[in-house]
């Protein structure tokens, strides 16, 4: 079906380059092919125009043509009317093929400008401290996978919150929470109980990461970041290693979720620990599209943002 809208969108634009034909001829070849495929769906006038942007768009790039065929139409819409450059579209293709993102998931992630935070979080991060000898898994694949800032608009919380209804509203949305974290995480659990010594700990939220392949423990915190944070969560990631941590898997990966956070309070905790530990702040509204693309802008995108999401 892609490629019969790539030709019809090729078409139109031979006839009105080539042949002179005005915008006329969209309106005559859509009421000639109702007429001769009466029970075939999607020869709107609307929908040709859309499949005459789909072609011109893509002629240009060629490493792009195979993509859009991987996905349903209606998320190639999608991304034509929602993004503006080509390194946006090339991002949004390649999520929808590599997540499997539903219409309503991939509007979503567009909405949330998921293009400018993800590049905004592949910025050389001097944050995380952490020296990759000593780690099977290398600290850019943290940051690739764990970004600094989520945006949990779906939990629907009000203006003041507690952790435990946090908490509770996560679990009661995880379908959205995994949208938002990727789909390579699988939940573990929730207080997952960790014994040392006969003394109990629990763990906020215990996910497996797919691609990482290890045990991704998540402490939400309501308020700011703070340093003894950090410690409570190496105790976490020593005991998961030691008692849940399967051979064959990758050592495991803290994740602290905070309301804000301050750079240089951070990077001083990090700076001496040796377990990989990632402090992210979350948004429970959708951010401001608007400001975020202008913070994109003032920088450089890294190279390699768009390998990152093959």
């Amino acid at each position: 079906m892609i490629e019969l809208y790539w030709f019809i969108g090729e078409t139109i634009v031979n006839l009105q380059e080539k042949s002179k034909w005005g915008d006329g001829v969209v309106e005559k070849l859509s009421q000639d092919l109702r007429i001769k495929y009466p029970e075939q769906s999607g020869f709107s006038v609307r929908n040709l125009w859309n499949m005459k942007r789909f072609y011109e768009i893509y002629r240009e790039y060629k490493k792009l043509q195979a993509l859009p065929a991987e996905i349903s139409w209606t998320n190639n819409v999608i991304i034509l009317d929602k993004t503006k450059t080509t390194e946006e579209k090339e991002f949004y293709l390649k999520m929808c093929l590599k997540e499997r993102w539903s219409s309503r998931e991939l509007l979503r992630q567009v909405d949330s400008a998921y293009f400018e935070r993800f590049a905004l979080s592949q910025k050389p991060d001097k944050l995380m401290k952490i020296e990759e000898e000593k780690l099977a898994i290398p600290s850019d694949d943290i940051h690739r996978h764990l970004k600094d800032e989520y945006v949990l608009e779906f939990l629907d919380l009000s203006k003041t919150f507690s952790e435990k209804e946090l908490h509770k509203a996560i679990l009661n949305n995880l379908r959205d929470f995994f949208l938002e974290f990727g789909k390579n995480l699988s939940f573990v659990g929730e207080e997952y109980p960790l014994v040392v010594d006969n003394e109990e700990f629990r763990i906020d939220l215990l996910f497996f990461h797919r691609e990482l392949k290890c045990l991704v423990p998540v402490e939400l915190k309501i308020g700011k970041f703070k340093p003894e944070y950090v410690g409570k969560m190496q105790f976490y990631l020593a005991v998961l290693d030691e008692q849940i941590k399967l051979p064959h898997e990758n050592p495991s990966v803290g994740l602290i979720l905070c309301r804000s956070k301050k750079e240089s309070i951070v990077r001083l905790t990090l700076s001496k620990t040796r377990k990989p530990i990632k402090i992210s702040v979350y948004r429970t509204k959708l951010p401001d599209k608007k400001l975020i693309q202008q913070r994109l802008e003032k920088i450089k995108l890294p190279e390699k943002l768009l390998k990152i999401c093959d």
